[in-house]
């Protein structure tokens, strides 16, 4: 059975894999997902995920379909690279 959407109109439910890239900051970690550009952040990795998963439904409940769908078209490449740096 779909979830109603508030008019008693049955809504289909989707899924989707999206990254997380996670960060430890000083004394906080910080998650990303690039493919939506929504941040969260927590006390441990396990809680920045946590937290960025619930964002990220928040983000999915509350956006327009087309809002979705424009940040979720675009092709997202995960890649590292070199770049050099002076040091002191």
């Amino acid at each position: 059975m779909s979830p109603a959407n508030g008019t008693g109109v049955r809504q289909s439910m989707m899924k989707t894999k999206l990254t997380a890239i996670i960060r430890s900051e000083e004394d906080a970690y910080v998650a990303l997902t690039p493919e939506l550009d929504i941040a969260s952040q927590g006390g441990t990795s396990k809680e920045a995920l946590d937290n960025l998963r619930e964002a990220v439904n928040l983000f999915f409940e509350t956006a327009s379909m087309e809002e979705i769908k424009k940040r979720l078209s675009g092709e997202s490449t995960i890649t590292q690279f070199e770049a050099d740096y002076a040091t002191a």
